[in-house]
């Protein structure tokens, strides 16, 4: 066979296939056009943030300055740390404006190198996305980053004042919410991970007990914290995650696995043993049960 003939044989219909083979030089041309729109996005985003800054720069810094006394400010001590912490700010906004973009613009890359019948997840891919972002990053704001510094403020002492730092109290809050947001994706992961398959509503259910332990130590982490109420409160939206989780992997399982496929194979068991047991009864001679009775008197 030909190579004209090897592309043009019915085999790998043309409908099915992504938008063709792309060699590397290819990939990394697309590569770069995604990265650069991305870019683009991001900066436009960071261009409106930035004149919202004062009010961002407010709005992140409020759940600590409550834990302060009267008359306290947060402080920084690096002549460029002011500076540093706006365009920082500026930089998250962009980025959380811009994720719906970004979002779509790593789908179109990864695009081409799937079936016509997989790409219409490109939607429901960016919607979980961008949803769960923006859910990690809300909770982060008004649950877990002012439990993290009402626990630490705790420590407060007349020999031992509480004076955070603006860079120090920004790192913190940028890194649980990047953790938080890498957890409230958990949907969107199972998500895939059934349509592929690998994962089923069923598989996750029984392993329930297992997350839930899991949970708990991950909220032991993020929290800092030996109150089991403080944790309780951190685990709960991860275990409805979870929940969600299942939820959805039982709406986008295949068919077969939705039915209820262990019900129907034990139905077949005992319609296949009445049947023997049937059998079994007209083969066996008229007099047969009568000889047996007297024997066993």
């Amino acid at each position: 066979m030909t190579e004209a003939n090897r592309q043009l044989s019915p085999e790998e219909p043309d409908d099915q296939l992504g938008e063709g083979r792309m060699g590397f030089l290819d990939h990394l041309e697309e590569l770069r056009k995604r990265i650069i729109r991305s870019l683009l996005a991001i900066a436009a985003g960071m261009l409106v943030a930035f004149f919202f800054v004062d009010r961002l720069g407010d709005f992140i810094l409020g759940p600590t300055l409550k834990t302060l006394s009267p008359g306290d400010a947060i402080i920084f001590t690096k002549p460029g740390e002011g500076m540093a912490f706006y365009l920082d700010i500026a930089f998250i906004g962009g980025l959380v404006l811009a994720a719906p973009v970004v979002m779509y613009q790593v789908w179109r890359f990864i695009a081409p190198g799937l079936y016509a019948n997989e790409k219409k997840f490109a939607v429901p891919f960016v919607f979980l996305t961008t949803v769960g972002s923006l859910g990690g990053a809300l909770f982060t704001h008004y649950v877990m980053f002012p439990g993290m510094v009402a626990f630490l403020g705790t420590f407060h002492t007349p020999a031992m004042k509480f004076v955070p730092r603006v860079e120090d109290t920004f790192e913190l809050y940028k890194n649980m919410m990047i953790g938080m947001v890498l957890v409230f994706q958990m949907p969107t992961l199972v998500f895939f991970l059934a349509k592929m398959r690998l994962v089923t509503a069923r598989f996750l259910w029984r392993n329930f007990q297992y997350a839930i332990l899991v949970i708990f130590i991950l909220a032991a982490v993020l929290t800092s914290s030996t109150d089991w109420w403080n944790q309780t409160m951190f685990a709960l939206p991860m275990i409805g995650l979870y929940l969600i989780s299942i939820v959805i992997a039982w709406i986008v399982a295949p068919k077969q696995e939705k039915g209820d496929g262990d019900t129907q194979k034990l139905r077949l068991v005992f319609a296949a043993t009445a049947i023997d047991q049937a059998r079994r009864r007209r083969r066996r001679s008229p007099g047969e049960w009568p000889r047996a009775r007297r024997r066993s008197i």
